[in-house]
């Protein structure tokens, strides 16, 4: 993970170059530069209304820079066509805050929806796929039902497994804890572990549980005013950072 544009030829998986993004006259992001090696997991820490949650959205397509690049496998997601910024989509999988399930749909379609709709897999393949996801997440026995009839925590759990059935190259992690109950916290961020430490899949974090981020990352990213003001390995950055803002941060959160 660098924070610093690179001269030579990218071997980066997702890679920001100056890129800024306001709302209204809230700077969000200010001239941001940073890169993601594949299979590295980083996360992003920081106060709210830092701009973290604003770099998954617009890896999602679901926000667009003001200015600057934003590249995924060395191609140009922003700026770039419609028909681009789609092929390149396919790649990055996202699970929210909110768990934004069809309610109207079981679990095993919710998982199948995506993969046959847009990856165009066949329903028999991406039904296999989806019970081996279910089965993973440890809910073999839930692919009938409804999200209604599922607690928080299992309905996380089969939003994570549907961002995986798209077989993603990046995850994207935005506060997946934030809306559960706090017993249900621990199961969900396990998983998230057995998947970080049993798979490749890149992986980019927003979270305020902070062991989480100690245990998962290659590289801890520190947003303040739309910026990284440090940068570093987890032990680093937790035991000894460097930047007074980030002490002050750690201090009121750990």
């Amino acid at each position: 993970m660098s924070t610093e544009p690179s001269t030579g030829p990218s071997t980066e998986l997702v890679r920001f170059e100056g890129v800024g993004k306001s709302f209204g006259e809230h700077t969000v992001l200010d001239d941001l530069s940073f890169s993601v090696s594949p299979g590295q997991h980083v996360t992003l820490i920081g106060p709210s209304g830092s701009g973290k949650t604003t770099i998954l959205r617009m890896l999602m397509t679901l926000e667009r820079p003001d200015r600057g690049t934003i590249e995924v496998g060395g191609e140009r997601l922003f700026p770039a066509d419609e028909r681009q910024r789609r092929e390149l989509r396919k790649q990055i999988g996202m699970v929210f805050q909110q768990f934004n399930l069809f309610p109207n749909m079981s679990v095993l379609r919710n998982i199948t929806e995506a993969p046959v709709r847009v990856l165009g897999m066949g329903r028999d393949e991406a039904e296999e796929r989806a019970r081996g996801l279910l089965e993973m997440v440890g809910l073999a026995d839930k692919a009938g039902a409804r999200p209604a009839q599922l607690s928080g925590g299992q309905q996380q759990r089969v939003a994570i497994a549907r961002a995986l059935a798209m077989r993603p190259k990046v995850l994207l992690l935005d506060e997946v804890t934030s809306a559960l109950d706090p017993e249900l916290v621990a199961g969900v961020l396990d998983l998230l572990r057995d998947i970080a430490r049993t798979t490749d899949i890149t992986m980019l974090c927003v979270t305020h549980e902070m062991n989480f981020a100690r245990d998962i990352s290659d590289q801890v990213l520190m947003f303040d005013s739309g910026r990284v003001i440090e940068a570093g390995p987890p032990e680093q950055i937790f035991s000894a950072p460097e930047h007074a803002r980030t002490r002050e941060f750690l201090g009121a959160v750990l």
